[in-house]
């Protein structure tokens, strides 16, 4: 450890959500396990800070700026030294991350799936006409190229808002993503896991992200240290899905890497809003391999999707 490591304080910044913050707490939590002199009191402070994508619940993010509504002000208090690191949920950030900032480590991921919350099983057995309340884009184009009979009714907030809107009657189901409930240590009634080959995660989905500036080589090397070499191949092969499409959050894409048997299998998806169209592709390879395989596929499935999906958001 370096003599300004030995002497530092590091301010850890985060979203302000139940979610967020137990994410953070963890993370804060591994950090102080790996480097044990930031176990003293005040050497590593959490700041919570509000974002515009948790403030505008009204609208989707498609219409109020994309994902990086949850991000840009924790960029922003980070490049103006702030704050040294952040937490992130991996699927909220960007594709490209914004100059000066770099994605320092990948924490172990939580189960990537999405869980279905109904008084019925799983999306087969539920009822004609059912309305199903969600804003992802990725997750209606799915509902609907299974179940097209199904009503897709928007749904903001975090887990508690939208279960209070559940239970509200504003919808009859919604879905949430497994890690989010599983750190939580939320068990609801009704909920049931999505299979993958039914509904395909978000990319980097169940991945918490940490990021810092690019220029703090200190700070670089410390957070090096928690980070999880599997979760990070596989969250690399899916984010470079992202790259090659270059989707927006008006594109529905989905993108799922596993390692099955010593190899990576990366599976990736793009659709159009209604779900009539759904393209999918898939590649397997070495974990070296991650980052081409995920550029690779991505291609192809924007060569099999066509300019209409994009222009349109489908």
């Amino acid at each position: 450890m370096t003599d300004r490591a030995a002497a530092m304080t590091l301010n850890v910044g985060t979203r302000a959500s139940t979610l967020a913050l137990a994410q953070t707490d963890a993370a804060m939590a591994l950090f102080r396990e790996r480097h044990a002199e930031f176990a003293a009191p005040g050497r590593l402070a959490r700041i919570e800070i509000s974002t515009t994508g948790d403030q505008v619940l009204d609208r989707p993010l498609a219409d109020i700026g994309g994902k990086g509504l949850f991000s840009k002000e924790i960029d922003r208090a980070m490049l103006d030294g702030r704050i040294d690191f952040a937490v992130h949920s991996m699927k909220d950030l960007e594709t490209w991350m914004p100059a000066g900032i770099v994605i320092a480590a990948v924490l172990p991921r939580e189960d990537p799936r999405d869980m279905l919350i109904a008084a019925a099983g799983g999306i087969d057995d539920l009822l004609q006409g059912s309305r199903i309340g969600t804003s992802s884009v990725r997750r209606q184009a799915q509902l609907l190229h299974r179940r097209p009979d199904l009503v897709c009714v928007p749904f903001r907030g975090n887990v508690g808002t939208r279960l209070k809107k559940l239970d509200a009657g504003e919808a009859d189901a919604t879905i949430l993503a497994c890690a989010g409930l599983n750190r939580l240590g939320q068990k609801i009634p009704g909920a049931t896991p999505i299979p993958t080959d039914v509904m395909l995660p978000a990319c980097a989905q169940g991945a918490v992200a940490i990021t810092c500036r690019e220029n703090d080589e200190t700070t670089r090397a410390l957070l090096a240290a928690l980070n999880d070499p599997a979760t990070d191949t596989r969250v690399t092969a899916e984010r470079a899905v992202l790259e090659a499409l270059d989707g927006s959050c008006r594109t529905p894409i989905g993108g799922l890497a596993e390692v099955q048997g010593g190899r990576l299998r990366l599976q990736g998806l793009v659709a159009g809003l209604d779900g009539k169209k759904v393209c999918r592709g898939a590649r397997e390879g070495g974990a070296s391999d991650a980052r081409a395989m995920g550029l690779d596929l991505g291609a192809e499935l924007k060569a099999l999707a066509g300019p209409d999906i994009f222009a349109a958001g489908g």
